[in-house]
C-alpha cells in the first residue's frame, strides 16, 4: 500500500530526512516514533504530497507521489499536526466543504457526512462553529476530515493530541476497527499508544530509521524484558535466593526492602515456569508477582540518545 525508497529532504542544506526506506501493507498500523525534530512530520508531509522530496521516491498503491500527485491525494486521508481548520464554519459546514473538495456531492455527500460524524462522535456538535469547540473536539474534526472520503490510506500526525483519556480510547478503538481495510501511519510521542494500536513501529532519529519492527521486538530490547518482581508476605527466603542464583538463565537477583525480590533473566528469557516451580517447592507466601514486558521509555532513550539504563 505504501512503499518508500531512499526518501530524502533537505532544507537550506540541513538534512531533515536522510534516505529512508520502508513499506506498509494493508492491515498494518505503523507507529512513527522519534524525538522532536527527528523528521517524522517531514516524512508524512512528503507521503501526503505536501512537500517535494529532495531525492528518492514514494508510492501509494503503486502510484508515485511526485509523478501522480492528484491521484495519490485521492487515496489518502491526512491529519496534519495541530489539525488546521476554518474556525468560523460549523462542523457540518467544514466537513461538507472538505467532502466537496474530495469530489462527493448530493446524496453521497450526506451519507459520508453522517457516517464520519457518527464515527468520530461529532453528531451532537455538528451545528457548532469550530472556533467554539474544545481542543479535543477540534482534533476530532481534523480526524473526521481525513476520513470523510473513506480513503484506503491514513496518514495521521499525533491523532490523539488534546484528547482526554476517554476520547483517546475511543479514537484508538476507531483506528483499530478500520485497520484491516486500510494502511495506517501515525506519528506519536505516546509509547502506550503504540502498544495499544500499532502492529509495527519505526523509530526515526536525526532523519534516519534506527528501528523497524514490531512493538514486541522493541520491548525485547529493554534490559528489563521478562524481569520478574515478587513481593513476599514476609522476608524473602534466603534458600530460595541461593537456588535462583544458581540457575544459569538468571542474570541478577536483587532484594529490595527485605520482602521484594527482583529477578532479571539472561538474554530476556521467560523464567516464569521455573520460578513458579521453585516458589511451590518452598511453599512461599506471595502478595504479588509481576512479569515486566519491558520499559519502552528506556529503550527509546537508548536508541535515540545512546543512554544506557
Amino acid at each position: 500500500m505504501i512503499k518508500v525508497e531512499e526518501l530524502r529532504k533537505e532544507f537550506a542544506g540541513l538534512v531533515a530526512v536522510d534516505s529512508i526506506c520502508f513499506e506498509v501493507a494493508q492491515g498494518e498500523v505503523l507507529a512513527f516514533l522519534g524525538p522532536n525534530g527527528a523528521g517524522k512530520s517531514t516524512t508524512m508531509k512528503m507521503l501526503a504530497g505536501f512537500l517535494t522530496p529532495t531525492s528518492g521516491q514514494a508510492w501509494i498503491k503503486g502510484k508515485e507521489v511526485s509523478a501522480e500527485p492528484l491521484a495519490v491525494k485521492q487515496l489518502i486521508g491526512y491529519l496534519p499536526e495541530s489539525s488546521p481548520s476554518y474556525k468560523n464554519l460549523t462542523v457540518k459546514e467544514f466537513l461538507g466543504f472538505i467532502a466537496k473538495a474530495r469530489g462527493l456531492f448530493a446524496k453521497e455527500l450526506q451519507t459520508h457526512l453522517l457516517r464520519v460524524m457518527e464515527q468520530t462522535g461529532l453528531t451532537e456538535v455538528q451545528n457548532k462553529t469550530i472556533g467554539t469547540l474544545s481542543k479535543g473536539y477540534r482534533q476530532r474534526v481534523g480526524f473526521a476530515q481525513a476520513l470523510v472520503h473513506d480513503p484506503p490510506i491514513l496518514i495521521l500526525d499525533e491523532p490523539t493530541d488534546g484528547l482526554d483519556p476517554n476520547q483517546k480510547q475511543e479514537m484508538r478503538k476507531l483506528i483499530r476497527s478500520m485497520a484491516p481495510q486500510k494502511a495506517v501511519i501515525l506519528s506519536t510521542h505516546n509509547l502506550e499508544e503504540m502498544e495499544a494500536v500499532c502492529n509495527r513501529a519505526i523509530v526515526i532519529h536525526q532523519g534516519r530509521i534506527v528501528f523497524n519492527g514490531t512493538p514486541l521486538e522493541l520491548l525485547q530490547k529493554s534490559r528489563h524484558h521478562n524481569e520478574i518482581r515478587i513481593t513476599f508476605e514476609g522476608a524473602v527466603p534466603p534458600e530460595l535466593v541461593e537456588k535462583l542464583n544458581s540457575l544459569p538463565e538468571v542474570a541478577e537477583v536483587r532484594i529490595v526492602q527485605g520482602s521484594i525480590l527482583i529477578l532479571r533473566p539472561q538474554g530476556g528469557e521467560n523464567l516464569l515456569a521455573a520460578v513458579n516451580h521453585l516458589l511451590f517447592d518452598y511453599h512461599a507466601h506471595l502478595l504479588e508477582l509481576y512479569l515486566e514486558k519491558g520499559k519502552l521509555d528506556e529503550v527509546f532513550r537508548e536508541i535515540t540518545l545512546g543512554e544506557s539504563p
